[in-house]
């Protein structure tokens, strides 16, 4: 680590320390500042360097970028550092927030030159809000309508050069003319354990508590290969050893801060669990449709799908097939139960 690197450690445990509190005031705290302290996604990294080194070389913005991946990876900390490795001012907000083209219009024509425009759950845009971005993206250009019916007329107005970053957790909602746009497309993937230990090392020694090896290894199993369910397991350890009165997180501390939140050792939850019984004990093991699955648990499709169904997919706990979904023989033991004959 540099020695600039370490001296933003510091200030960022100073800060701590002189009292600043709250989950969101401490999580912007524990995102990491620049590369150095970027933990993991070494292809995209890579990849980004390269890209923005070049354009610092011909005196250019970058091109536009579209993260994907699930939630928790890490997609707004990346487009921040864009921002501060381009020496630009970042302008962040979302697809919900754009309502209508005048938002998006409004947003646009107050850029400055070489800021990034980061607009996080980019799936959710308005189609005709797209529209006006299209034009900008591509020649910096926006168009405004004035008037309507027969009256109206299209004025363009040049904006000046800016980066676009985009995020998304569902690329498959993402329309193609959209996607196409991006000079960069990268998949942001689940993190590996050893990358989740070193980001909850990392965050302890911001908070300013001890840890022991042992404690960070429970927690990062648990942490379900993201960056921010590792975070959120540390900070909740950190709630027991304070109110119990222990002068660090040991593995007793991790296992007992789990056993309250009903999370296992695999990192599943009580829903992961609840979901997975359905599937062994109403349905035999399956295969069973999504939409049944969602019914049962009184949940919406979509939640089981793109929240729920990822993890265990990663933990190859249960399979999608052509006729629904099936609960692996891992899935079976790893809730004790007598593995269905069928999948032997």
């Amino acid at each position: 680590m540099t020695e600039k690197a370490n001296n933003k450690e510091k200030k960022l445990t100073g800060s701590i320390k002189n009292g600043l509190d709250g989950d969101e005031t401490i999580d912007t705290l524990l995102r990491p500042a620049d590369w150095d302290n970027y933990i993991g996604q070494k292809n995209v990294k890579k990849n980004l360097r390269i890209i923005i080194d070049a354009a610092k070389s011909r005196g250019e913005v970058a091109d536009h970028l579209l993260f994907y991946g699930q939630a928790g990876l890490g997609k707004t900390t990346l487009a921040k550092l864009v921002a501060k490795e381009m020496d630009s001012a970042i302008k962040i907000t979302s697809g919900p927030a754009i309502e209508k083209m005048g938002d998006l219009a409004a947003i646009l024509s107050n850029l400055e030159p070489k800021d990034v425009l980061f607009i996080d759950e980019a799936h959710r845009l308005n189609r005709m809000v797209e529209e006006v971005l299209y034009p900008a993206m591509e020649s910096r250009k926006l168009h405004i309508i004035i008037g309507k019916g027969a009256g109206a007329r299209t004025i363009s107005l040049d904006i000046p050069p800016f980066t676009l970053v985009a995020a998304t957790t569902r690329m498959d909602l993402l329309s193609e003319p959209l996607r196409s746009r991006f000079g960069g497309t990268f998949r942001l993937d689940y993190y590996d354990e050893k990358d989740i230990e070193a980001i909850i090392k990392r965050s302890a020694s911001i908070l300013g508590v001890g840890a022991t090896p042992e404690a960070i290894k429970v927690l990062a199993e648990a942490a379900r290969f993201t960056p921010r369910v590792a975070n959120r397991l540390l900070k909740r350890a950190r709630d027991f050893m304070q109110v119990y009165k222990e002068k660090e997180i040991n593995e007793s501390v991790a296992r007992k801060t789990l056993d309250i939140l009903e999370i296992d050792n695999l990192g599943l939850e009580a829903h992961d669990r609840m979901l997975l019984s359905i599937i062994i004990d109403k349905f035999g093991g399956g295969p069973v449709g999504l939409g049944t699955i969602a019914a049962s648990i009184n949940e919406d499709r979509g939640i089981v799908e793109n929240v729920y169904e990822p993890y265990l997919l990663k933990l190859g706990l249960i399979r999608r097939t052509t006729g629904g979904r099936l609960a692996e023989p891992s899935a079976y033991s790893h809730l004790g139960k007598k593995t269905n004959d069928r999948l032997l």
